[in-house]
């Protein structure tokens, strides 16, 4: 379509008329026309503008700056060019009362290129991130007092500054779409691109193509091509060098311009960058008020251009940025619940902040996305199906189509159905009502989720909307919402219970509460409690006896299970020398059971103070014994709930653990007795074991073997021969009986022992240079989490 149609002057001849003739713009409080409406009242031309929504937050500064408001169709009579966006369809009525009374029409991009003409323009293109950068210049030039015009495609954060500014001195900072193509109608003096990456695939057929258009514009630059350093396709597009002797430079980690690291600012918002290279010799402190990974990159590109443009210290220009409204803006925060509205609308930017949300919380995580684009939702709706499926529940409106016509595989419901393919994918549903998506997300939520409203279309009214009726309601917790969800499936028996202690059944007696305790008197009531978790993206911890774990003091953070209904401790006779022993069953009734019944090979197990579930997962071993020595085939949950079986040489088995059962819940294992013999005879070795046991074990309460033997040693003796038996922090305290427990005194916390733990390992490293491995769980968390 040319863009300038009524005419015969063609797009690269195309100027907008002399000033002040009357501009009309068609979609002027969309996000690209309203800085320019802006700027060219501004620079003097009469101008006027229409939409068919007027947002507050958007239509004050067109008031403020003088601009005319029209209805649909209300062509002024002096108007002299008619500017639209690439959402306007040529049917528009505006765009038919023009043709017909002979009106020249541009499009927005064209517009903006006429008007920087002759101007030293600072571009910033790119396929995600411009409008934050192009904020970020203009805020920094503007606060290190060098003159610049911009035109931001975005509103500002908090109300205070315009979103575009024009004297027509200095430098002008624009943000340039590559959506429509075009950007080949701007020659800037400086070129800044924040990434490259294949998108609107309604203009750009093949990943070349946008290739091309990027490193034309970088051709067409005068002075000075910033690219992303960390970027591949931005290194193959601009790192060649422009074709008119521009400098080409890079930013961010590894870039001429350095992004040395970040330090999180916390409690105070945002982070200070640590940058490098051409900013200076020594590593300077730059203040940034927004949090995340992706500003700082943009912050550091904003950085690198201002102090190319003449900012001459750059340590503070952005310590006041308010942000961009729709940039991970905070529309709520009450108590733990959160609401967020984003822009991203691209699979690689919504992967990014999604990541980012992530970082910054353990809170469920849930998603309402809106499409933009039929031609972007076929081309990506996979990518964005795997993105979306890493949050713990997803709701999708119907496309933003931008103008667009739908197209096959491009709408809201190709995603859905994608995302319903994926292992492992969240609840996910449609809403294809946006007047009813406010009550339906407000029914699905819980009191501390992070909400993330995503998306470039009109998703912000159902945003505001939601938020509006969040006022009214109250929200139940997570552990409210699973007990509701599964109780009515339950048996009586089953015992679910909130904040439930947990120290007094382990066998170290030190650690903090459960949120959410559940004790299943079936696998029916297993399998319901494992499904209701996984669909609530609610971690599940298996507890069985308490052995082997220590419970830090502020408990653990999901469901706990434990299976200590009868129906899980049973010892059956499936014939001859086989027995079933469900995964409660405690390893000392198990060996009581087999002695009574003349069975031999499971006595090296009395003196373990655990279960066959948890024997079974860290394939438990003592007196020359281990457990899959007497295994022939385990049934278990996988975290869904399905049920598997396998048998013993169908297992990855290893010292101290079992790769099947990771992640699992055994629920029982078919055993298999080594020998038949007298009663006596098994007691007598049982005895002999217990008798060990008490000279070389301590009876304090701990919680067995505390780091694993390092390969051909042992690290207990290590332990012992380093002079630690007998260290204490609080009432924990290393044994002086064998140097691998540690033991509780009478009153040790979670963090006497873990404090402990991290003193061994300290001592053995700087004395050894040996690593000991845990051999004890941290319950709820990693190790890594603590040492």
């Amino acid at each position: 379509m040319s863009d300038v149609p009524q005419t015969a002057l063609s797009a690269a001849a195309a100027n907008l008329p002399p000033s002040p003739s009357h501009l009309h713009l068609i979609g002027v409080c969309g996000m690209g026309m309203a800085p320019l409406a802006l700027a060219l009242k501004a620079a003097g031309w009469t101008v006027s503008g229409e939409d068919k929504q007027w947002p507050e937050e958007v239509a004050v500064w067109l008031h403020a700056g003088g601009i005319e408001r029209r209805a649909t169709g209300d062509l002024p009579a002096a108007t002299a060019l008619v500017i639209f966006s690439s959402a306007v369809a040529p049917t528009h009525p505006t765009r038919a009362a023009a043709l017909a009374r002979g009106v020249p029409m541009m499009r927005r991009g064209l517009a903006l290129a006429c008007l920087v003409r002759g101007r030293p323009l600072i571009a910033i293109c790119g396929s995600h991130g411009k409008t934050t950068t192009t904020a970020m210049l203009a805020w920094a030039l503007r606060a290190a007092g060098v003159e610049a015009d911009f035109l931001v495609g975005g509103l500002y954060a908090g109300a205070t500054t315009a979103p575009a500014a024009w004297s027509g001195r200095g430098w002008v900072v624009a943000e340039i779409d590559e959506s429509d193509g075009t950007i080949e109608h701007f020659s800037p003096a400086i070129t800044l691109c924040v990434n490259v990456d294949w998108d609107h695939p309604d203009h750009y057929r093949e990943r070349a193509d946008i290739d091309r258009a990027f490193g034309a514009l970088a051709e067409r630059t005068g002075q000075a091509v910033f690219y992303c350093a960390t970027c591949a396709s931005s290194r193959e597009v601009f790192a060649a060098g422009a074709t008119r002797g521009a400098a080409v430079m890079s930013f961010g980690e590894g870039g001429d311009y350095t992004l040395l690291g970040t330090v999180d600012a916390a409690p105070a918002p945002g982070q200070t960058l640590r940058l490098g290279g051409r900013f200076g010799g020594a590593a300077l402190e730059a203040r940034l008020s927004v949090p995340g990974h992706f500003n700082a990159v943009n912050a550091t590109a904003a950085l690198a251009v201002a102090a190319y443009a003449g900012a001459c210290d750059v340590t503070a220009l952005l310590a006041a940025y308010p942000g961009v409204r729709r940039r991970q803006g905070v529309l709520l925060e009450r108590g733990p619940l959160s609401v967020i509205e984003d822009y991203a609308h691209h699979p690689a930017e919504i992967e990014a902040l999604l990541r980012a949300m992530r970082a910054r919380t353990a809170r469920r995580l849930v998603v309402i996305f809106q499409p933009h684009r039929h031609s972007r939702t076929a081309q990506f709706k996979d990518a964005f199906a795997r993105v979306l499926a890493t949050a713990d529940r997803v709701w999708l409106l119907d496309v933003y189509s931008a103008g667009e016509s739908p197209v096959p595989g491009g709408a809201s419901s190709d995603v859905l159905a994608a995302m319903r393919v994926l292992a492992g994918a969240p609840e996910v549903e449609l809403l294809a009502d946006p007047a009813a998506a406010p009550e339906a997300i407000v029914a699905g939520l819980q009191r501390d989720d992070r909400v993330l409203f995503v998306g470039a279309g009109d998703i912000d009214a159902v945003a505001r909307a939601t938020v509006a009726r969040l006022a009214s309601v109250e929200l139940p917790g997570w552990r409210e919402a699973l007990v509701a969800r599964v109780r009515a499936s339950l048996a009586p028996e089953t015992i679910l219970r909130v904040d439930e202690p947990l120290g007094a059944k382990t066998t170290m007696r030190v650690g903090g509460p459960a949120e959410l305790y559940a004790e299943p008197a079936s696998t029916a009531d297993l399998q319901t409690l494992l499904a209701a978790a996984r669909a609530m993206r609610v971690s599940v911890h298996l507890l069985g006896r308490g052995s082997n774990l220590i419970v830090p003091d502020d408990g653990v953070r999901g469901l706990v299970v434990r299976l200590q209904h009868p129906h899980f401790a049973r010892f059956v006779c499936l014939g001859p020398g086989r027995y079933w022993a469900g995964a409660g069953l405690r390893l000392k009734e198990l060996c009581g059971s087999a002695v009574r019944m003349g069975e031999g090979g499971f006595e090296f197990l009395e003196g373990i103070p655990g279960t066959v579930g948890g024997a079974l997962r860290m394939n438990a071993g003592a007196m020359g014994g281990w457990m899959f020595d007497i295994v022939e085939q385990v049934h278990f949950l996988a975290p869904d709930g399905t049920l598997h079986i396998r048998r013993r040489e169908q297992m990855h088995i290893e010292y101290r653990s079992c790769a099947e059962l990771e992640g699992a819940i055994a629920i029982g294992a078919v055993l298999v007795a080594r020998s038949r013999e007298e009663s006596a005879a098994i007691r007598a070795r049982i005895v002999a074991y217990q008798e060990k046991r008490q000279l070389s074990q301590p009876r304090e309460p701990s919680a067995g073997c505390v780091f694993k033997n390092p390969p051909g040693d042992s690290a207990g003796r290590i332990i012992d021969e380093l002079g630690l038996k007998g260290l204490r922090i609080g009432d924990a305290e290393v044994s002086t009986v064998h140097g691998n427990f540690i033991i509780n005194r009478g009153q040790a916390t979670g963090s006497d022992v873990i404090a402990l733990v991290r003193r061994v390992r300290d001592e053995v490293r700087a004395r050894r240079h040996i690593e000991l491995e845990p051999e004890v769980l941290l319950y709820g968390r990693t190790w890594n989490d603590v040492l």
